[in-house]
């Protein structure tokens, strides 16, 4: 009898730490997003925000679906005071999820550090690919009818004038940086993900 009521018990209290958990990595995230910057070598309307790092620590410490709600929750809370008419926050859902999902199956799959960093470099390269094409046929026609596409591009080429056409302009600087930022969020995560996964997951192995 003991047993039959020590495992619903700690279940439970697995369950409301998963719970807080998320929630707390969802607020982190969400207030990150708010500090967002210009990079030099991009166009204005292209920031850099280091939201993805809790998103990261989500999914590979409870699961990519904690992972997918940080990101959601996140760009909700700042669609409110979108400059884009929420078609940056819908950009950044997306390749956020490329990038938490990977990191997330891998990451729960191998249990072991080096798992994790496999997680984090293959969700890093999912997210600038799958990134290229979202923007290039979602994000960036829908973004026309904020800001022509004949501007945008000219955005690119004043920084770089022999860029020709959106795919190539998204292919030269959205792609490595969008790596870049994935990379940047994981090196982030990376040094507290042995601290705080055996919190959560009692059959972690190191």
């Amino acid at each position: 009898m003991q047993n039959l009521t020590t495992k619903p018990n700690k279940k439970i209290v697995f369950d409301t730490r998963k719970l807080v958990f998320t929630a707390l990595m969802a607020a982190l995230s969400s207030v990150l997003m708010m500090f967002s910057f210009e990079i030099p070598l991009m166009p204005s309307f292209i920031s850099f925000d280091f939201s993805d790092f809790p998103a990261i620590m989500a999914s590979l410490t409870m699961g990519p679906i904690s992972g997918v709600f940080v990101c959601l929750v996140k760009n909700l809370i700042n669609a409110s005071q979108s400059m884009t008419g929420g078609v940056g926050e819908l950009s950044n859902f997306m390749i956020s999820c490329a990038l938490v999902i990977p990191a997330g199956i891998i990451g729960n799959k191998i249990h072991s550090y080096k798992g994790a960093i496999i997680g984090c470099i293959t969700g890093s390269v999912v997210m600038a690919v799958l990134g290229l094409f979202t923007n290039y046929f979602i994000v960036y026609p829908v973004y026309q009818n904020i800001m022509p596409i004949e501007t945008i591009i000219n955005m690119y080429k004043a920084i770089n004038p022999s860029v020709n056409g959106l795919f190539e302009c998204l292919l030269i600087f959205n792609l490595p940086f969008t790596l870049i930022k994935g990379l940047i969020a994981s090196a982030l995560c990376l040094p507290l993900y042995k601290a705080l996964r055996p919190v959560f997951n009692s059959y972690y192995r190191t």
